[in-house]
């Protein structure tokens, strides 16, 4: 045994700051409430122990210790430092899980435990050891703009990511549509990309740095029902009142989309040829935007043929004609007649 006073103390403080250790291994990571109570009661059991044995963790002489006992006070100070670093990243891994946001916060996550952990790192350094940190901190700041010069492309996704997490236009689950076409749902979200599953069953990867530049629409929000659009053109030998009524009641037969906002026909346009009805009408995910336009459609030209309605030519097939051309003129009337023909 040691002779000076201090040293069956700091044998005691070495000893809890280990068994706190093996206890918060213990817990699994399965339980994060159970591991901040244990941080938290070690941590202050280190802390009163430190200070009724009168040593600070974060100023300390070298006097106050000799022989032996300067060993066990380095050690016993880094446990506490380390005590403290994971004490406080448990108050913020549990109030990410309060926020129940766990998985679109790992980026603010993984930023703060690092800059947690670098901060106890320089304490340690300073505090515990007596290495001047200012000079440390001087030489590690020439060596960081040597690396953001080195690593530009990858800090410019670092930093996007961070404004697209506190910005928050999507979260994991989300549905976007990017302005280039490229849509599917959010599956991950990490400090350099964000990867979005395709319709198509592909997942594509998209540097943060580039999806904080383009054009983004949220198909979620407010909800993740989604407009379908629809246009079929009628005969305009048929009542417009009549061909709006065929068209609604269609809609309302149809299982695969939403009824509450109930369907909508709009009759946009008439002339000699046809009637152009815009069917709109919502499904409950983007992801069923195909089975249900199919059903629609199938539906559509049931309830047509049933109430005697027909369908009119592309307008493409009439508005090419020439007034001009004498073939043109003969053809006109046919397509006319063809069109009340079907």
């Amino acid at each position: 045994m040691f002779a000076d006073h201090l040293s069956l103390p700091l044998v005691l403080l070495n000893l809890l700051g280990l068994s706190g250790i093996l206890v918060w291994h213990l817990q699994g990571r399965d339980r994060p409430t159970a591991r901040l109570v244990v941080q938290i009661l070690f941590f202050a059991a280190m802390t009163a122990a430190l200070i009724s044995s009168g040593i600070m963790p974060h100023r300390v002489a070298q006097s106050e210790l000799s022989g032996g006992a300067t060993a066990l006070g380095t050690s016993a100070r880094v446990l506490w430092w380390v005590h403290l670093a994971w004490a406080t990243i448990g108050f913020v891994r549990i109030y990410i899980v309060l926020d129940r946001r766990p998985r679109e916060a790992r980026l603010i996550q993984d930023l703060i435990v690092a800059g947690v952990y670098l901060g106890v790192t320089l304490a340690i350094i300073g505090f515990v050891f007596g290495v001047p940190v200012g000079t440390l901190v001087a030489t590690s700041g020439v060596v960081a703009i040597i690396l953001g010069l080195a690593l530009q492309n990858t800090l410019g996704d670092l930093f996007s990511g961070i404004a697209l997490t506190l910005g928050r236009p999507f979260s994991i689950g989300d549905w976007i549509q990017l302005a280039d076409g490229t849509e599917g749902r959010v599956v991950e979200n990490n400090w350099r990309s964000t990867q979005v599953l395709t319709p198509a069953h592909n997942v594509v990867v998209l540097p943060n740095s580039v999806l904080a530049k383009v054009g983004l629409t949220n198909l979620t929000r407010p909800d993740e029902t989604h407009l379908i659009i629809l246009v079929v053109r009628i005969a305009a030998q048929h009542r417009p009142g009549d061909v709006e009524k065929v068209m609604r009641a269609a809609l309302q037969g149809c299982g695969c989309i939403v009824q509450d906002p109930p369907p909508n026909v709009a009759l946009k346009a008439i002339d000699a040829i046809a009637i152009e009805a815009e069917l709109q009408f919502r499904v409950t995910t983007p992801a069923n935007r195909t089975p249900a336009r199919n059903e629609v459609i199938d539906v559509i030209y049931s309830s047509c043929a049933e109430n005697g309605l027909s369908f009119a030519p592309p307008a493409q097939s009439y508005l090419n004609i020439t007034p001009g051309n004498a073939a043109d003129r003969r053809t006109l009337p046919a397509v006319a007649k063809s069109a009340g023909a079907l």
